[in-house]
């Protein structure tokens, strides 16, 4: 049995959280309570519970409802700054290594912010969490367009314009349902163009043609949640046929970014031990495991291994591959991946 403070110890890699999916309750409280915003509950502890029973409904739009509160308390510069570095000091303190958080900069914007500013403030929480974090961290942002909006465009030529301060890539995210990532064409093929990285949510609450848009039309680096991909697998026990765009998925290596408790809130899978992870993980798909949000799931990095462990037997060996698969993934410069794998991941597991 792997314990507790061996899991919180085995450096970690996240590629799919989001800033507005993982500020402490406490803080939401404080900064609720310094700009006069109403919260379902006044204690921090009850308004954490609160989260995560809201998030396990079944439904993504429910679970998105959720975001109102912490998205309103996060509409200055300081606000967003705080929730930046105690983002970075949380996720060290949890072990991971590297970090990609992502957030939709036009979501913080209604008490007079620009988008530049907003991706400043987060650079400077960024630069503030990794120097008072008690680990060291690589952090880096995710710039998000809303699929059901029509600013992609502009978020994509954000994203290229501080891809050399602290932005390493773009994402769409939002309900799927009704919102293909067609929608987004021009955004994805402008940042073809320009040799930018992208990730695009698809087939988490929707199947199989969200993904293949993602893919075949969009030309996505990774798959933000992908968890729908099962539903190309034919498998009988040890046996698994895989259709043509999971063969093809799998061929290419396309990065899974798999967010174990979040499906179970949002209704993609009925348990852990039922989760597609178990069996992608053992057709050996580029499979990463991801927290997506924080507070709304009561989760962390270290939690969602235990749980892993827990219904698949996995050990080290098993985390080990999973970091590294991350690592491989990340939008960071290759030798910069190289130096995370080969100088603390494998040290690390090599000595344990």
């Amino acid at each position: 049995m792997i314990t507790p403070e061996e899991l919180n110890a085995a450096p970690k890699v996240l590629l799919h959280d989001h800033l507005d999916g993982g500020l402490r309750p406490g803080t939401v409280v404080e900064l609720a309570g310094e700009i006069g915003h109403a919260l379902p509950r006044s204690d921090a502890a009850e308004l954490g519970a609160w989260f995560v029973e809201s998030a396990d409904s079944g439904s993504l739009e429910r679970y998105l409802e959720t975001f109102d509160h912490t998205v309103a308390v996060m509409q200055t510069a300081e606000a967003i700054k705080r929730v930046a570095s105690e983002c970075v000091q949380d996720l060290a303190a949890d072990g991971v290594v590297y970090a990609e958080v992502r957030y939709a900069p036009e979501q913080h914007l209604t008490r007079g912010l620009s988008l530049e500013q907003v991706v400043d403030a987060v650079r400077e929480g960024f630069e503030h969490g990794v120097a008072v974090a008690e680990r060291p961290i690589v952090a880096r942002q995710l710039l998000t367009a809303m699929r059901h909006k029509a600013r992609s465009m502009e978020i994509a030529e954000l994203a290229v314009a501080y891809r050399d301060a602290g932005v390493v890539g773009f994402d769409i995210a939002g309900a799927e349902a009704g919102y293909p990532p067609t929608r987004h064409l021009d955004a994805f093929e402008y940042l073809q163009r320009e040799n930018a990285h992208f990730t695009i949510h698809a087939g988490e609450a929707f199947g199989l043609p969200s993904i293949w848009q993602a893919i075949q039309w969009c030309g996505a680096d990774r798959l933000g949640h992908g968890v729908r991909i099962i539903d190309d697998i034919e498998h009988d026990g040890d046996k698994a046929e895989l259709g043509r765009l999971a063969a093809y998925v799998r061929d290419r290596r396309i990065p899974l970014e798999m967010c174990p408790s979040s499906n179970l809130q949002t209704g993609a899978a009925a348990s852990i031990a039922e989760h597609p992870i178990g069996l992608l993980a053992k057709l050996r798909f580029r499979v990463t495991v991801n927290t997506d949000n924080r507070l709304m799931s009561g989760t962390s990095m270290s939690r969602e291994l235990a749980l892993l462990a827990e219904a698949f037997d996995y050990g080290l060996e098993d985390f080990r591959w999973f970091a590294i698969n991350a690592m491989k993934s990340a939008f960071i410069p290759f030798d910069e991946r190289l130096a995370i794998i080969n100088n603390i991941i494998k040290p690390w597991y090599a000595s344990h």
